[in-house]
């Protein structure tokens, strides 16, 4: 078979590109690729907004390539585009397959099967994928056939069915490398400026559950990691392919799994592989000694999700940490002097204007090297989403706002607009401060960062030129 897989195009024009000027590559469709070229499929992959694709030029190379089937992988933020290209697709060639995957279709399928999509393939894809590709191939899209793969949603008639879930995949090292040999590798970005990065996964998976966030519900509850022998496999090759030494890790929790990360180490040191690497990890998941080891072997930056300054509102969610662990975590990196990011959210619905601007002072005391300041935002799947659906707490269902900067819900005790504000009132507070700006202009990174939190700032700025604001 002939499968394009594609990230729709047109969401390069979309806010939530446009803030960082991010340009990454989707791993997710390289990890299919390579199983669906294991199985002998040939392959393409267009990654529409790293390569400047529009909708009427994506079409030209559908029907120049001639697919037997095409892939399209979207976010909620982006979700809109990648409808408006399956209806186009549609448009071209009514009887090509349309399918599509990513986390808003695993929740919202009934959604993406008015909406140009034939199938979807709930959760973890890349068997999914392949064994409704290898049935396409002999039958089609017969639905007693489909009936029988796990992980799908598709019509029958009128009908939806729902198959089973798929088990998540035990033994990650069953998959190949992701297949970076059909992505644009020379042309990511971030800050609008190119830069050569292997994003690279050890893990999937997370115990924790926290309601706001959907990679437990996504991935599972269970954390699977792949042998520190095939990721720094995978990572040597391909340092050695693209003439890069930098790596980002994409796990939610890296160092949850402290045998992996010490025999990852290890094989770093083994290899003499010299690489600069950034990765996630959680308070209560590393110890000093970790992180003395982990920068001692080319880690350059750790992403800590804080998420609160107030213990309950961190009970509440799920987060299972203490403000004291973050405390301590937060000194240790400034001993070990260890970039570090601190995320935290505010505006959930049970919390009032002081408890979000506790949340930003706390973040101020804890002082890390930055903070990613967000606004909470329902995803789709989440424990957070069906709360607020059932309490009537969202007011904005246009799914391009959901980009975490944009307030889509009021709370008990705000309105969407206070939420907006109190967003905008963060990140002025936290990088207006004098000795932070010193920091960075010692660094030489103050250009960077004013640029990056001017844009965060867009969607406040947007609503004052557009007369949308109600201050």
């Amino acid at each position: 078979m002939r499968v394009l897989l594609a990230v729709p195009p047109g969401i390069d024009k979309l806010e939530l590109y446009k803030v960082l000027g991010l340009k990454a590559p989707p791993l997710g469709l390289a990890w299919i690729a390579a199983v669906l070229e294991m199985a002998g499929h040939k392959v393409r992959i267009i990654d529409s907004p790293t390569e400047g694709v529009d909708l009427k030029t994506f079409i030209n190379e559908v029907e120049s390539w001639s697919p037997d089937v095409v892939g399209i992988t979207s976010i909620t933020p982006t979700i809109y585009k990648a409808y408006d290209a399956a209806k186009a697709i549609k448009e071209y060639d009514k009887d090509l397959p349309v399918i599509m995957g990513g986390p808003h279709v695993t929740f919202m399928y009934e959604e993406a099967l008015s909406n140009g999509v034939d199938v979807v393939v709930r959760g973890e894809g890349e068997y999914t994928t392949l064994e409704l590709v290898n049935t396409m191939e002999k039958a089609g899209l017969d639905a007693e056939r489909l009936k029988s793969i796990r992980g799908l949603a598709f019509r029958r008639g009128g009908e939806i069915v729902r198959t089973p879930d798929r088990p998540p995949i035990r033994n990650l090292d069953e998959l190949p490398p992701p297949a970076r040999h059909l992505l644009p590798m020379d042309k990511y970005t971030l800050f609008g400026k190119p830069i050569k990065i292997i994003h690279a996964m050890a893990s999937r998976g997370c115990p924790y559950g926290c309601s706001y966030c959907s990679t437990s519900y996504f991935w599972g509850r269970m954390i699977r990691y792949r042998s520190a022998e095939a990721v720094a496999d995978e990572i040597e090759g391909a340092v050695n392919k693209y003439k890069t030494n930098i790596v980002v890790f994409t796990d939610d929790e890296f160092t949850l799994g402290k045998r992996f990360v010490y025999d990852f180490l290890r094989e770093i040191r083994e290899r003499g592989l010299d690489i600069s690497f950034s990765c996630g990890s959680r308070v209560d998941t590393i110890d000093r000694d970790m992180m003395a080891k982990l920068k001692e072997h080319g880690c350059t930056a750790l992403y800590f999700g804080v998420e609160s300054g107030s213990q309950d509102t961190i009970n509440r969610v799920g987060k299972n940490i203490t403000l004291e662990q973050a405390n301590r975590v937060f000194q240790w990196a400034k001993e070990i002097n260890i970039d570090h990011v601190g995320s935290f959210i505010i505006g959930f619905p049970w919390e009032t204007i002081d408890d979000m601007k506790n949340t930003v002072r706390f973040a101020m005391k804890l002082n890390p090297t930055y903070a990613q300041l967000t606004v909470a935002t329902p995803y789709p799947g989440t424990p957070l989403y069906y709360q607020a659906v059932n309490e009537g707490l969202i007011e904005d269902w246009n799914w391009e706002d959901y980009t975490t900067l944009r307030a889509v819900m009021r709370g008990y005790r705000f309105t969407r607009e206070q939420a907006q504000r109190m967003l905008r009132w963060a990140y002025v507070k936290f990088y207006s401060r004098p000795k932070f700006l010193v920091r960075e202009l010692i660094h030489g990174r103050l250009g960077t960062i004013i640029t990056a939190v001017r844009n965060s700032l867009v969607p406040w700025f947007n609503e004052k030129l557009l007369g949308r604001s109600s201050e």
